[in-house]
């Protein structure tokens, strides 16, 4: 597909990009999907599938920084996917539905194809008219890494070091069991509390890319919950049995959090989730108009290679396509839908998708793609679905859930391509070949996700309390639960909508704070030991050796957590238990040193 007339040295379009965008995307994007369903939290990995791939052209003879932005906009399709994916998915292990890896796969490619064709319309007005007031910072970031790499930098070998130094202490922990995955230490004034932080290069990696204003106003969320609310639950419920005359013991931490605090923090959470999103209402409508004026005329082929996106026609048929298929092919949305029913579901996530696929392309513009509130986007789609799905008779509880991963991904799907599109008109790609690549990795990646998250659910480990949290998929559980009249403590869920709300009003960022009280400490700690590292510098590029490292640390703990858990599966056994004792105490120490001083050495370092 390159442009005849394309300038010497200046390829775009070939193999060598197409393959590292792949491979490079696959790694990270199941990096990803752990490191979201262990955390609920993910983060971009352009930056990193662009240095690697600058290093593997090298290896090979040589490349441009076209092909190096072809890599990096094929392989951050598997991340995004992952994202809508395991906010979801797993809410159906949850509930005891074991969906296949093909089911699965076609939820994930429908909505993926679906946020990138809906996205080329608006990508004139958002990248081109309103350069000044969206910067798209992490693509504004990736292009400049291309550059750096192909002048010579040295960012490859500070992945390597992170990808070395995330892999091997969970091997030793998760493999072999030497050393425990979490340092705790009570308070003994205040019952139940008890400080503790995780023994995880990823999540202290998250915390160093996200910075040190969100990494603590996470762990503020986490704190409230920890030193606040589970001493004053236990002590109410002591003096309650102490008032009824029976002496009770202590509620274990376990306990109060699975009772209480789940519900506390989905409130907070959905608060948060309907701040965000009446904030982006004008940009919704505005946005929405937009794509109805691009799908009119802006997509208009152009002269200048530079700025030629896919044809209008292929959006029109690529959209009818996806609606066909969610309507005519049973078993992809989940529940004994018949076709009418499976057709009314399609209109649902043509709707929701067209509302939100703007909102997130004009997001990322201003935030980043590590910061675009997709969950939020997905809780209030899971919601209106639910309710027109209970009006119309079919209260499906599987079928509102895969309809709202389809719209999730698409979301997450429509802020990655726009970043990429950014970087690439930067360094001055073809859009239309961004997004013919986009398309091609979907069709690969979605099936390389959706094995990894199946895998884990069917894996000895599984989700929930006692495996991988998966804690935003569990908050969709939890509200499709309400709408559709299951019997929740709706005295807990309004008290935690009362708190994050509280904190949006306090000038708190409403979603970092409520995913606080909903996220263990121990989680949030390791995450913010992370935004100390990096510190107050804010005007640190993201582009230094510091976050490369940290996405080197992400992608380790991430490729050495799925390959045990493919272990885990084939042998039928569960990960090793380490034993508490000085030795190994001593140990996750060490591991969390290493992590740090590597973390410090890199940002002082340039890529």
């Amino acid at each position: 597909m390159n442009n005849p007339a394309r300038p010497a040295g200046t390829l775009e379009f070939t193999f060598k990009s197409v393959m590292c965008g792949l491979v490079f995307g696959v790694m990270f994007g199941a990096a990803n999907a752990y490191l979201g369903l262990k955390a609920g939290l993910t983060v971009s990995t352009s930056i990193p599938i662009a240095v690697l791939s600058v290093m593997v052209f090298r290896m090979v003879g040589s490349g441009t920084s076209l092909e190096a932005n072809m890599a990096q906009t094929v392989g951050s399709a598997s991340s995004s996917l992952a994202s809508g994916t395991i906010f979801t998915i797993p809410a159906l292990f949850m509930w005891g539905i074991v969906p296949s890896t093909t089911q699965v796969a076609a939820l994930a490619f429908c909505g993926a194809v679906l946020g990138i064709l809906a996205m080329i319309p608006l990508r004139r007005l958002l990248l081109v008219q309103s350069a000044a007031t969206l910067p798209y910072p992490e693509g504004r970031a990736c292009a400049e890494v291309i550059r750096a790499a192909q002048s010579g930098g040295s960012g490859a070998r500070w992945i390597v070091f992170g990808i070395l130094a995330g892999a091997l202490p969970k091997l030793a922990m998760s493999a072999f069991g030497l050393a425990p995955e979490e340092l705790t230490l009570g308070v003994p004034a205040l019952p139940n509390a008890v400080l503790a932080i995780k023994v995880a290069p990823a999540l202290i990696a998250v915390g160093f890319i996200i910075g040190l204003r969100s990494a603590a106003v996470m762990v503020s969320g986490a704190l409230i919950s920890t030193l606040v609310l589970i001493p004053l639950l236990s002590t109410l419920h002591q003096s309650g049995a102490a008032d009824a005359g029976s002496t009770l013991p202590l509620l274990t931490t376990k306990v109060l959090r699975d009772r209480f605090l789940i519900f506390i923090g989905a409130g907070a959470v959905a608060a948060a989730a309907i701040i965000t999103v009446v904030r982006t209402v004008p940009t919704m409508v505005a946005s929405f108009a937009a794509v109805v004026r691009g799908l009119r005329g802006g997509g208009a082929p152009s002269a200048d290679r530079s700025d030629r996106d896919l044809p209008p026609m292929a959006i029109a048929i690529g959209m009818a396509v996806i609606f066909c298929m969610l309507t005519l092919i049973p078993g992809i949305f989940s529940g004994d839908l018949d076709v009418t029913h499976r057709g009314f579901a399609a209109a649902g996530v043509l709707l929701f998708a067209m509302l939100f696929v703007p909102v997130s392309s004009r997001l990322v513009g201003v935030i980043g793609v590590s910061s675009n509130p997709t969950s939020a986007m997905a809780l209030i789609t899971l919601a209106g679905t639910a309710a027109l799905f209970a009006l119309g008779g079919d209260p499906s509880k599987a079928a509102v859930l895969t309809v709202g991963t389809v719209v999730c991904i698409a979301a997450s799907k429509a802020g990655d391509i726009s970043q990429d599109l950014k970087t690439g008109q930067l360094l001055g790609a073809t859009p239309a070949l961004q997004q013919f690549g986009q398309l091609i990795a979907a069709a690969v990646a979605c099936f390389a996700i959706a094995g990894v998250v199946v895998a884990i659910g069917n894996g000895p480990e599984g989700f929930g309390p006692d495996g991988l949290p998966a804690p935003q998929a569990r908050l969709m559980k939890t509200v499709i639960d309400a709408v559709l009249g299951a019997e929740l403590p709706w005295e807990m869920v309004l008290s935690g909508a009362a708190l994050g709300g509280a904190g949006a009003l306090a000038g708190l960022p409403a979603l970092p704070f409520a995913l606080g009280l909903y996220l263990p400490l121990a989680t949030m700690s390791a995450v913010f030991l992370g935004g100390l590292l990096r510190g107050k510098v804010e005007g640190e590029s993201k582009s230094s050796a510091g976050v490369l490292c940290a996405s080197g640390l992400v992608a380790g703990e991430g490729l050495a957590a799925v390959g045990i858990a493919g272990r885990a599966l084939a042998t039928g056994s569960k990960p090793a238990a380490a034993a508490l004792n000085l030795g190994s105490i001593g140990l996750a120490l060490v591991f969390l040193a290493i992590t740090i001083v590597l973390l410090l050495r890199a940002k002082r370092s340039t890529a």
